[in-house]
This record gives structure tokens, C-alpha cells and sequence, in this order.
């Protein structure tokens, strides 16, 4: 093989090597988006089912607190 054809070959292997690890660097920042976008919907359905249970905690309080009024 001649030099020009080695270096060729080289600088392919380099840039399919270097776009494989551009690949998996893209690969890995959107599974971190996607776990972070996943833990702020997580936090948010939380705190949504927190006031969820509160509200039912003070209807049942007020309830009761009719029922024994009566």
C-alpha cells in the first residue's frame, strides 16, 4: 500500500472513530435530558398529588367537623 492510501485509510478510520464517539456523546446527553425531563415531570406529579392530598384532608376535616356540629 503507498503512504497516501495509508493515510488515507487512517484519516477515514479517524473520522468514522471520531463520528462513532460524537454518536455516543449525542446518544448520552439526550438520555440525560431525557432523565432530567423525566425527574421534573416526576417532581411535578408529586407535588401535584402533595396539594392532592391536603385538599382531601381538610374536606374530610371540615365533614367531620359538620357532622359533629350536628
Amino acid at each position: 500500500m503507498s503512504c497516501r492510501i495509508k493515510l488515507a485509510m487512517t484519516t477515514v478510520l479517524s473520522t468514522v472513530s471520531e463520528r462513532d464517539s460524537q454518536t455516543i456523546r449525542v446518544r448520552e446527553l439526550a438520555k440525560t435530558c431525557y432523565q432530567d425531563a423525566q425527574q421534573v415531570k416526576l417532581m411535578t406529579l408529586q407535588a401535584e398529588v402533595d396539594s392532592l392530598l391536603a385538599q382531601l384532608q381538610n374536606l374530610k376535616e371540615q365533614r367531620l367537623a359538620t357532622t359533629e356540629e350536628q
